[in-house]
């Protein structure tokens, strides 16, 4: 099994979007607004580890949750 940082847990800007059925030029603002998931370079290369997007994903359910558990 992958542990967290090995290559297999990292993702490009596209799989990210398509995860979070966004579009590459919005995680491109997010980067340069520091809102998105943590993201680095391997040389020129964007990438994200998936445990760290997926994490993120989580706050943001939880930061804009709404519904009936809500006070």
């Amino acid at each position: 099994m992958a542990k967290s940082g090995q290559v297999q847990d990292l993702m490009t800007p596209d799989e990210v979007a398509a995860l979070t059925r966004t579009t590459v030029d919005t995680l491109r603002w997010y980067r340069y607004v520091g809102k998105g998931p943590r993201s680095f370079k391997v040389g020129r290369r964007v990438r994200y580890d998936r445990t760290a997007v997926l994490a993120w994903i989580e706050r943001e359910r939880e930061r804009t949750a709404s519904g009936d558990d809500v006070a």
